[in-house]
């Protein structure tokens, strides 16, 4: 669902207003309503025990990702966590350790593929991830990640340069040209009004296996965003080899802005 007659920006764009930033204390209700609309959650399709590594945002560890790995979980996917503690940027090792928790994971369920679903910076790992070992990857959802703009087109990157000990301008992952969606099924969830990373940065170009699912919330919710998380489990539940668009059914529907317009 690529955001109707918006393209993405020929320059990086800016980072969100403070006033958006302030807005992100919606995550709180946000996670309130994921708990409250657990019967309407559980109505998406069910999985089918492939495995799913789930990789969180900067600062954050695999505690942040728990509500969402705990309900694709009660869905029937096989799902983990990362296992490499907070999220503090490319340190050294970080990609290696990624590429090996994927080699496991791939070995232990006899060579299915893996889908990956990463928040914010979670979601630039993953999405380098794909383009890596495309052929151990099924499908790769990010949620507010910022792959098509600057370091600068967030409001995160000075948290980032304290966390990882390195300047942005630095060669890593942060100034690679991840804009280019990877050779597999592509999906990015993103809000106009994440006070976090800007947007426009979020979206990918049109393509057949490449999409943009608009929702209404902040950036620090997207993990557990009752729409973002109807959205990653209908993504998930595509079969393999026969990914198709998202299409919210009936009232869902409701909570993407605009859809019908992809």
């Amino acid at each position: 669902m690529y955001p109707f007659n918006d393209a993405r920006p020929a320059t990086p764009p800016p980072p969100p207003s403070r006033a958006l930033m302030l807005l992100e204390t919606r995550a709180l209700p946000e996670l309130g309503a994921f708990f409250l609309l657990q019967p309407w959650l559980a109505l998406t399709p069910a999985g089918d025990g492939h495995p799913v590594l789930v990789l969180p945002g900067l600062l954050a560890d695999d505690g942040s990702t728990r509500p969402l790995r705990g309900f694709l979980k009660s869905r029937g996917y096989a799902v983990h966590g990362w296992k490499l503690g907070r999220n503090l940027g490319l340190r050294e090792n970080v990609e290696t350790d990624m590429r090996a928790r994927i080699d496991e994971l791939y070995e232990r369920y006899a060579h299915r593929k893996i889908s990956l679903v990463g928040w914010s910076l979670g979601g630039l790992y993953a999405r380098q991830l794909a383009k890596l070992v495309p052929e151990k990857i099924r499908c790769m959802i990010s949620l507010g990640s910022p792959f098509a703009g600057a370091p600068q087109s967030t409001n995160a990157w000075q948290a980032y340069e304290l966390a990882s000990g390195r300047k942005v301008s630095e060669h890593d992952l942060l100034t690679e040209q991840l804009a280019e969606a990877p050779p597999v099924p592509t999906t990015s969830i993103f809000s106009r009004s994440d006070g976090i990373c800007a947007w426009q940065a979020c979206l990918n170009e049109p393509g057949p296996e490449a999409e943009n699912i608009e929702i209404y919330g902040s950036h620090l919710g997207l993990g557990h965003h009752p729409s973002a998380v109807y959205a990653v489990a209908d993504r998930l539940a595509q079969p393999e080899g026969a990914w198709k668009k998202f299409d919210p059914p009936g009232w869902w529907a409701l909570s993407y802005p605009d859809w019908r317009r992809g």
